[in-house]
């Protein structure tokens, strides 16, 4: 252990502040790149607490597990052997829109995610409460806690969640917290706005209120079973992955029921007693998951609305109602869950609440997901103006890395939108006004035919290897899968059968056709060389993306073009120094965008609301002059 003379604390490469979801993600990213990482945590015992769905997944939400999980992270992992039920979303649709969903055992999750990180090597967990820090020269030099610990460090990332100044709202009532039953951090907001200068926004969130299984009368609602044990997140085969608890049960139901217009009459009775109505709550909540108060002003030509009700584990009579968020009392909710066939006498467990916190607004962040006013101060998750366990997972699997690598001195690294979700998601908050909650949906993409759930390794081992984020086995094992598919797909695009392309006569099969070797799975061509995919997932994997690229072979050529064509624009670096006040021809709303922003490409500046063709052509004209300049 080096003990430093002057702080009498270990040293750390890493400090990672916060251990939810992206927190967990980002100290074993870091950690897998070399770093020596301490993570911060206000409870041990709420490590990746699902404070909200217990579910993982969903749509554009799986594909960025999967991503998680070719980068070397968790998430996936962790959520399989937790999973007790598991979906693909959309399986009638194309493969452009499907996502996997994992319902999970919460406990399960959690205990499996804390116990990987107290086994893993050179990771240490301290819980305290980060309340400042100490500064040098534009860098972060240390975090000081409650207890007057000052801890030396070569980069730090938050990953505070909900907790930065958090209020808990439940009806005209408040309370601080950064969840039910967890005290705010108050010391760590106000030193990022006094101590650091940041800029420090307000956002709102809510959850639905838990109610007892044996209080609920499931014969009135219609199941929803799981389509199997045999599919999960991860990629790997079981040999690779860790030794962590398992749920008790890996086939549990949800089910669905509809809300009723008395439910909607009680809510419309009672909108003086929501605080979101009457002005008290001022943060602003997200569009895409509302509260149920807002369906029921927002909609009021739908008399009813669909709720899940989804256990919260094997071991836990808990359900959770998915689709009733609400701030409204507790004797108000009350009168709404009894209102809902099944649950009439329902009891609650839990109270549904609104929570209010600080966070930073995104266009102080550069795409590594670095604060541009700190060198080494790197942000993941809510704090970034996110919601979603998958979004905070895979922004904190960027932070840790590039933590890690600021740390070391190495270059950042900045994923594409081109390449993955994470790389749509991370370009979106660095262009876009983040003035609600950013949720990911497939639409956000521009190439998702490319961004499939499928094929996340094909798109992001290579660079999670070539950064030290994907250990070797795993490597090896994604090279021998990739091997077998490259020859598969030279030998359809050569072979042909009756003067056609074997690819092309494989684009009449039905894309969902399962493998079951050359004897039973129907075959537009003689068996060939097919005969040497076994029936096992990876024969299966390769047959599947032969089918994919057989039926999309012509969009996905088109889509590539296009990808190249953003290489371009990619490709033209923005220098720091240009200057868009000495830049005639813009207009006022570009030139105050591109200030606010301050991209770090053209493609990039493109993207920007407000950012013309035109500015594009103005800027790239400007960059010439300034490199010429440079040359002479």
């Amino acid at each position: 252990m080096v003990i430093n003379k002057v702080y009498l604390m270990k040293y750390y490469d890493v400090i990672v502040v916060g251990a939810g979801h992206a927190g967990c993600e980002a100290a074993l990213a870091a950690n897998r790149t070399g770093a020596a990482v301490l993570l911060i945590t206000l409870n041990m015992d709420h490590i990746a607490q699902m404070s909200c769905n217990p579910a993982i997944g969903g749509i554009a939400k799986g594909q960025v597990v999967r991503e998680i999980d070719v980068l070397g992270g968790a998430q996936g992992i962790v959520t399989d052997f937790s999973s007790i039920q598991f979906r693909m979303l959309n399986r009638t649709k194309g493969p452009a829109v499907r996502s996997p969903r994992s319902q999970c055992d919460k406990v399960a999750y959690q205990r499996g995610m804390k116990l990987l990180l107290e086994i893993t090597p050179n990771l240490d967990i301290l819980q305290s409460e980060a309340v400042s820090f100490e500064t040098e020269n534009n860098r972060i030099s240390a975090v000081k806690n409650q207890f007057g610990d000052v801890i030396p460090c070569g980069a730090v990332v938050l990953t505070t969640g909900t907790f930065l100044n958090g209020t808990l709202h439940y009806g005209l009532r408040n309370f601080p917290g950064g969840r039910a039953g967890d005290f705010p951090s108050c010391g760590l907001s106000a030193a990022l706005s006094e101590q650091l200068q940041l800029k420090v926004g307000r956002l709102k969130t809510g959850t639905p209120p838990r109610i007892l299984a044996k209080t609920i009368d499931f014969s009135q609602m219609e199941m929803q079973s799981s389509e199997g044990a045999g599919e999960r997140f991860s990629h790997w085969s079981p040999a690779l992955l860790p030794n962590l608890p398992e749920a008790a049960n890996h086939d549990m139901a949800c089910h669905q029921v509809y809300s009723t217009e008395v439910t909607a009459d009680i809510i419309r009775q009672n909108l003086h007693q929501s605080p979101m109505y009457q002005g008290v709550i001022k943060g602003i909540g997200t569009r895409y998951c509302p509260s149920f108060e807002d369906k029921i002003m927002r909609f009021p030509q739908h008399p009813r609305h669909l709720l899940y009700l989804e256990p919260e584990g094997a071991q836990t009579g808990e359900y959770y109602i998915n689709g009733i968020s609400t701030s409204l009392p507790p004797e108000v909710q009350r009168q709404m869950i009894h209102s809902i066939p099944g649950m009439e006498n329902a009891v609650i467990s839990r109270y549904a609440y609104a929570i209010e916190y600080d966070f930073l607004p995104p266009e102080q962040l550069e795409r590594s997901l670095r604060q541009k006013k700190w060198d080494n101060l790197f942000t993941a998750g809510q704090i970034n103006g996110t919601s979603g366990y998958e979004e905070a997972a895979g922004q904190g699997l960027i932070a840790g890395a590039n933590a890690a690598r600021c740390a070391a001195g190495k270059s950042l690294f900045e994923p594409g939108r081109d390449s993955s979700y994470i790389g749509v998601m991370i370009d979106d908050l660095c262009t876009k006004e983040i003035v609600e909650p950013y949720r990911l949906f497939t639409s956000r993409a521009e190439y998702r035919l490319h961004l499939r759930q499928d094929n996340a390794d094909l798109r992001l081992c290579e660079t999670a290897h070539s950064l030290g984020l994907l250990p070797e086995n795993k490597y090896q094992e994604f090279s021998v899968y990739k091997e077998q598919l490259d020859s598969m797909l030279e030998y359809c695009r050569t072979e042909k059968f009756k003067g056609k392309q074997l690819l092309t006569l494989l684009k009449d099969v039905d894309p969902d056709t399962p493998w079951n070797g050359v004897e039973s799975t129907p075959l537009p061509c003689p068996a060939g060389r097919f005969a040497e995919l076994a029936v096992d997932r990876q024969g299966r994997r390769v047959w599947n993306e032969l089918l994919i690229e057989a039926k999309y072979d012509g969009y996905l050529q088109r889509e590539s073009a296009e990808i190249s064509r953003l290489h371009k624009l990619e490709d033209v670096i923005i220098p720091e120094t240009l200057d868009y006040e000495a830049i005639s021809g813009l207009s006022n709303e570009s030139r105050m965008k591109l200030i606010k922003v301050r991209p770090s490409t053209l493609g990039q500046a493109g993207r920007i609301d407000g950012v013309t063709p035109a500015d594009i052509a103005l800027l790239q004209v400007n960059i010439m002059r300034l490199r010429e300049d440079k040359t002479q």
